[in-house]
């Protein structure tokens, strides 16, 4: 496997696989990786003759009172995890790199290109973390730019992000296609996460709820129930019913609009949140009605 952390020799590398009619797949991660990112590897692999990862901890989708300085950085692992799953090069580049103007996390002091999708950011996952988007499609447009790939390989576990840059990648017209593999998740149901890592054994059990609470809802979906109060409530409940751990939002919404739903219709619905266990914040969803 390569390790490139210069943009000019990866395009050394490209051209060379462009001129032997390769096809490259990438799988953007902030590293720290895990058997949920090595599903995503597998897909790229099964689907590309190439395949790049890139391990880059990006401090744009990061407030200043989030945990960028915390977030944890395994890159000599992340690199030997590569390796042995085939994987065949790493782009580790370092922050001047990505934002050759600089960067801070007060977005008023920021200098550059930024990009922002409009109409799909703000809720959700951006209620609550109102940059977050913006960093994210401005480091994967930059990624994307470098790497030039013919398909990106995306976890559902984070599905807004997913529906913010399939529309990143239609309206700027970017030559490549996103494809979202379902959702990694352990034996007792916790999906796989970086952040995982912060829990200890006993926040580690309580965490299962959430998934529990999503699961429930989804029965009683294919159950035939399509009204908002119903579904919410009996994933509400499950949650809440565990003091151990703080709900922060559900929604129920469209997989494409990220319209808030009262009714769920024939394109189905996205049943999404986050979920508070001690400090450690956990996303988790389930798709109803539809799949990618």
């Amino acid at each position: 496997m390569q390790v490139f952390h210069e943009i000019s020799e990866y395009k050394k590398t490209w051209a060379q696989w462009k001129k032997d009619g390769e096809t490259i797949g990438f799988v953007p991660t902030m590293g720290c990786l895990h058997d949920g990112h090595m599903s995503l590897v597998k897909a790229a692999k099964k689907q590309c003759t190439k395949v790049v990862v890139s391990v880059f901890v990006n401090p744009s989708q990061f407030s200043p009172d989030e945990d960028y300085d915390a977030y944890p950085r395994t890159v000599d692992n992340d690199i030997e995890l590569l390796k042995k799953n085939g994987v065949d090069a790493a782009f580790v580049p370092s922050v001047n790199t990505m934002y050759p103007s600089g960067i801070t996390m007060d977005v008023e002091k920021q200098e550059g290109a930024f990009v922002e999708v409009l109409g799909v950011s703000h809720q959700m996952e951006g209620k609550f973390r109102p940059h977050f988007f913006r960093g994210v499609c401005t480091v994967v447009s930059k990624l994307f730019n470098i790497v030039q790939p013919d398909k990106a390989f995306f976890g559902q576990k984070d599905i807004q992000q997913t529906v913010v840059l399939r529309r990143m990648v239609r309206d700027l017209f970017m030559p490549l296609e996103i494809v979202i593999v379902p959702i990694y998740r352990q034996e007792d149901g916790l999906a796989m996460s970086s952040r995982n890592r912060y829990l200890s054994e006993e926040q580690r059990k309580t965490s299962c709820v959430f998934s529990q609470a999503l699961l429930k809802a989804k029965e009683l979906f294919d159950q035939g129930v399509r009204d908002r109060e119903s579904i919410i409530k009996v994933a509400t409940d499950i949650i809440e019913a565990n003091k151990n751990v703080r709900l922060e939002y559900l929604s129920l919404a469209h997989p494409t609009t990220l319209e808030e739903l009262d009714t769920i219709g024939e394109d189905g619905a996205i049943l999404s949140g986050a979920m508070y266990v001690g400090t450690t914040r956990l996303i988790d969803n389930v798709t109803l009605g539809f799949s990618f």
